[in-house]
């Protein structure tokens, strides 16, 4: 794949390197402020993971606070086109079609994390193979995976982390090990909880990048990360975006018209092609390109030929 529009080749260093990328200043300051203004027309609808089973750290842990986490959905569906634009953003495609390559496609529902200071973070989880359960530790995750081949780099789940408040070193929030994307051997439990010598490790590996409102922080599921406790004064607030290669699937939201069934109708055609079910881009799949904004992305065609033959075989239009 050739080299996308607004990624440089340090870009692409970095990201191979640590597993994540900072996106500086990828939203202006408008498109911020009309970010944080759907989320508190909409902030009542917030579910907070009050009870134990929905807790994401352990209380005495590197990662746990007493104060818990709100999750808020259905952003796709508002009336506001905000978070909708965040599917082919021109300041973001060029990451999306690098990382997942064309025909990149959202894979679950966004999901806005709104946290008050004093609430738990999360326990590092992620990384390309799984965890050290005394069952299966170190056994190949086939969903999360990360390869760079002859420059080229692919990410079976792509995440999004658009931040739409400052956060400065020691603030907590998101945090990653460096690097463990490409790991060969399991994270320990006492590691990924943060729990006893855990949390010397939680402190010396477990990285939170400094990030301003309008930041966007890109990062393979395949590198090991988390969040630290929120310890700002103010309410930490963060737009979750995941997206997989064309044809890769680990969420079902498409199944259920991503949340509402005026969703598509609401999208422009760029952003509707990135809303597309699992399949490859060979099946006449409608791709968004590295500009992001074109009012019509393009679609790769399949010969008359073939199409014909396969409705000859299979009586649909598609095998």
């Amino acid at each position: 794949m050739a080299s996308c529009r607004g990624m440089t080749a340090e870009e692409r260093y970095l990201f191979d390197l640590n597993g994540y990328l900072v996106v500086r200043g990828a939203l202006s300051g408008d498109e911020v402020r009309a970010l944080n203004a759907a989320i508190d027309e909409h902030k009542h609808e917030a579910i907070p993971r009050s009870s134990e089973a929905l807790r994401n750290a352990g209380r005495d842990t590197a990662f746990g606070e007493r104060g818990v986490r709100r999750d808020l959905g259905g952003m796709l569906s508002w009336e506001t086109d905000a978070f909708r634009q965040l599917l082919a953003h021109p300041s973001v495609a060029p990451y999306l079609v690098e990382f997942c390559g064309e025909g990149y496609r959202l894979d679950h529902q966004p999901l806005v994390l709104l946290q008050d200071s004093g609430s738990e973070g999360f326990a590092l989880h992620g990384g390309p193979l799984s965890g050290d359960d005394g069952v299966s530790a170190g056994v190949f995750n086939p969903e999360l995976q990360y390869r760079c081949v002859n420059g080229q780099p692919w990410t079976s789940l792509l995440a999004m982390a658009v931040h739409l408040v400052d956060a400065p070193e020691g603030a907590g929030g998101f945090c990653v090990v460096r690097g463990s994307h490409k790991a060969n051997f399991a994270v320990p439990v006492h590691f990924a909880s943060g729990d006893g010598d855990g949390s010397d490790f939680a402190a010396e590996f477990a990285c939170q990048p400094q990030t301003r409102a309008g930041d966007v922080l890109f990062f393979s599921e395949a590198t090991v990360h988390g969040a630290k406790p929120w310890r700002q004064d103010y309410e930490r607030r963060l737009a979750l975006y995941r997206f997989a290669p064309a044809n890769f699937a680990y969420g079902r939201g498409y199944l259920a018209d991503w949340g509402g069934p005026d969703v598509l109708d609401k999208c422009t055609p760029a952003q509707r092609a990135v809303l597309e079910p699992p399949f490859a881009p060979r099946l006449e799949r409608t791709v968004t390109n590295a500009l992001g904004d074109l009012g019509q992305p393009r679609v790769k065609p399949r010969s008359s030929e073939k199409k014909e033959h396969d409705k000859a075989v299979f009586k649909s239009d598609f095998f």
